[in-house]
């Protein structure tokens, strides 16, 4: 996997979890000019935890009976939160997929 198929897989993760957020960027606007690498990764994960702290939030607040909270809300809260779960690893399994490639070339 190169580089820049890596960078694409990114940022289709970063829109994913923006539209899911309720906020949306195209495919043409940059991310964060000059982010690293590792910046981007660690902000995707950040995302995915926050998406799915706030999915638990308002599943206690729907079981304890807080009105305005619905069930719908709920399982399609958890559902985006499950979704940006198994891209992130995913993506995680071809970063690996495409290291141990890389380390096994012949130099």
């Amino acid at each position: 996997m190169t580089t820049q198929a890596i960078n694409s897989v990114l940022a289709m993760m970063n829109i994913t979890a923006e539209q899911a957020a309720g906020t949306t960027m195209t495919l043409s606007t940059p991310a964060t000019a000059g982010a690293g690498f590792m910046s981007e990764l660690n902000s995707s994960i950040k995302q995915i935890n926050g998406m799915q702290i706030e999915a638990r939030r308002k599943a206690e607040k729907f079981e304890l009976g807080v009105p305005g909270i619905a069930m719908n809300d709920v399982m399609v809260d958890m559902q985006k939160a499950s979704l940006a779960l198994h891209m992130g690893i995913q993506v995680n399994n071809k970063l690996v997929n495409a290291y141990q490639e890389v380390m096994n070339m012949a130099v």
